[in-house]
């Protein structure tokens, strides 16, 4: 038995399928009206409420001035004051924790009094140009030579691991 083609097989079930599906006709020739309906043109133009627009323009208008006084009534962040109260903190607290020890040399407090003078001076600074990247970075490492200053006089090497 031999397998017909593709082509042979679509002919033979062709007339089958449209002898069962039988569709039933149209009784009237419909593409006159399809062909009408497509042509047409619309017959109303549409007419848009003035209303309409000036609902979108309010709306537009208070969303600006909502956004703008969310971003005006922000509070401002303090970085320098938030800074300067943390690494005073840490400060004070090693201090406190060298306090019973002795230092390793005696003049460490005329180094430590340069260090602050140099953090008043950029602080004096930073309340002219609050938002200067390069102040408050100067500030941090000037709290830190602080902290190491503070550290390395009561800690000798050889406790350190």
């Amino acid at each position: 038995m031999s397998k017909p083609t593709f082509e042979q097989f679509l002919k033979q079930q062709l007339p089958r399928q449209q002898d069962q599906e039988q569709l039933p006709e149209p009784q009237r020739d419909l593409w006159q009206g399809i062909e009408n309906a497509i042509n047409m043109p619309d017959s109303a133009p549409r007419t848009r409420s003035p209303w309409i627009k000036l609902a979108g323009v309010a709306a537009c208008v208070s969303a600006g001035l909502l956004s703008w006084q969310v971003i005006m009534t922000q509070p401002k962040q303090d970085t320098m004051a938030h800074m300067s109260a943390f690494f005073e903190q840490e400060k004070q607290t090693l201090l406190v924790k060298y306090e019973a020890q002795p230092a390793l040399t005696k003049d460490w407090q005329k180094p430590l009094q340069e260090l602050e003078e140099a953090e008043q001076a950029i602080k004096l600074a930073l309340m002219k140009d609050p938002d200067n990247a390069a102040l408050l970075k100067m500030l941090a490492q000037v709290y830190q030579q602080q902290l190491d200053l503070i550290t390395k006089v009561h800690q000798p090497q050889w406790q350190q691991i």
